[in-house]
C-alpha cells in the first residue's frame, strides 16, 4: 500500500508491502513495538529506537504524533483517498500553530511559557510527568502564547488543552 505523507511542509511517499518498508524510495528497516498498559509505542528504525505517542486527528487521514517529546502534525492518505481529495478540492490546511495538549494523563511539573510569549518550533513550553517519566512538551510551530491553562501541580487528563497559541 502506498501513502502521501506530509509532515510540515515536507511530503514523503512510504510504501508499505510484505517485503518491508520504503520511504521516497529507499528501502527502510522499520518496526513498532506496543509499551503494554501505554499509549507509547516504541519504533525501531534503522538502529535507532524512538518513543512514539500518535493521536488521530480531526480530519481522516490527520494525526498528531510525539516523537520522543517532539509534536508532529501529520497527513498520511492512501493514494486513492489522496487523488479523491485533490479533486474534490477539500484540502483546507490548518489556520495557525495547534494548541498544546496533553498526549496523555498526567501532573504538570513546570510551564516554561507566559501569555505573550513568542515560540520557536522545538522549544520547550510545559514538562508533565508521566508513567513516572517527565516528558517536556515542546512547540511545533512558531507562534505566540494567547493563553496558559495550566499551573505546576495540576492534575490534566489526555486531550487537555494546556496551552493556546496563536
Amino acid at each position: 500500500m502506498k501513502y502521501l505523507v506530509r509532515v510540515g511542509e515536507a511530503e514523503h511517499e512510504v510504501v508499505l508491502d510484505g517485503g518491508g518498508v520504503r520511504v521516497d524510495g529507499e528501502a527502510v528497516s522499520a518496526h513498532v513495538l506496543p509499551v503494554d498498559g501505554t499509549p507509547i509505542q516504541l519504533a525501531q528504525i534503522g538502529d535507532q529506537i524512538h518513543r512514539v505517542i500518535a493521536r488521530r486527528g480531526g480530519t481522516r487521514g490527520t494525526y498528531t504524533i510525539w516523537v520522543d517529546g517532539y509534536r508532529f502534525d501529520v497527513e498520511a492518505l492512501d493514494e486513492r483517498t489522496r487523488a479523491i481529495r485533490d479533486l474534490s478540492g477539500s484540502a483546507a490546511p490548518a489556520a495557525g500553530p495547534a494548541p498544546l495538549v496533553a498526549p496523555m494523563p498526567g501532573l504538570i511539573v513546570r510551564v516554561y511559557a507566559q501569555v505573550g510569549d513568542r515560540v520557536q518550533p522545538g522549544q520547550g513550553l510545559v514538562v508533565m510527568e508521566a508513567m513516572k517519566m517527565e516528558n517536556e512538551l515542546r512547540a511545533q510551530a512558531v507562534g505566540t502564547v494567547k493563553n496558559v491553562l495550566v499551573a505546576p501541580g495540576a492534575a490534566v487528563e489526555k486531550g487537555t488543552v494546556l496551552l493556546e497559541l496563536e
